[in-house]
């Protein structure tokens, strides 16, 4: 019995990483490939791309042990919209704070304004993983309400949304020195850390009834 779930976890994990990738695949094929410095503006392109991915993921890993490929796809393709619209708005929203950050960092006004762009980066971030979040434990709800939902707990328990933050920064530090590793092994034990961080810092959104679209 506990060679067969050490099995069926390991195919979970192995196959959700490469439909991951799949999913990401411009996205991390720019990243990989190219200095993100000269190819910023194709990055911005296809983070978004990330949103219904992620979903996809987190869905997955609600639904273990059932159905791995076909699960994932069902809820990249149900997601897809509102995932990608809410990738594309955090993007966007980060984007214009990151150049008013650059702006601001040689100058004096910095002192006073840069604390306040990093914190509203950080919010921005964090609700928008409770947002996809939400997406995969309600797959029919609003996304106005989900963003309502995620930004309230995001505040209300802030030390939770800055521990799902810590272990996807471990993801991408990790993506940046050895981009092997952190897609083939490590993207979904740590994403399932995050999932299950985040799952519990909605516990009390997801406990109502959600609003069909």
């Amino acid at each position: 019995m506990t060679a067969a779930r050490i099995l069926r976890g390991a195919h979970l994990a192995l196959t959700t990483n490469l439909l991951l990738a799949v999913a990401c695949s411009p996205l991390l094929t720019v990243l990989l490939t190219s200095d993100p410095g000269r190819t910023w503006p194709l990055l911005v392109l296809f983070a978004p791309l990330g949103g219904p991915a992620l979903v996809a993921t987190f869905t997955v890993l609600r639904a273990y042990p059932d159905g791995v490929v076909l699960g994932f796809w069902r809820a990249w393709r149900g997601s897809a919209r509102r995932a990608l619209t809410a990738g594309g708005v955090a993007t966007a929203a980060l984007l214009v704070l990151g150049v008013d950050a650059r702006w601001a960092w040689e100058r004096p006004i910095g002192a006073v304004v840069l604390p306040l762009i990093a914190v509203a980066m950080t919010l921005i971030a964090v609700t928008t993983l409770l947002v996809l979040v939400v997406l995969a434990e309600r797959p029919a709800v609003r996304l106005r309400d989900a963003a309502r939902a995620g930004v309230y707990l995001a505040v209300r328990r802030w030390y939770l949304s800055l521990f799902s933050l810590a272990v996807l920064a471990v993801f991408e530090a990790l993506l940046a020195a050895r981009p092997a590793l952190a897609i083939g092994i490590a993207a979904s034990p740590l994403l399932y850390v995050v999932w299950a961080n985040s799952r519990y810092t909605l516990a009390p959104a997801l406990t109502t009834a959600a609003p069909t679209a």
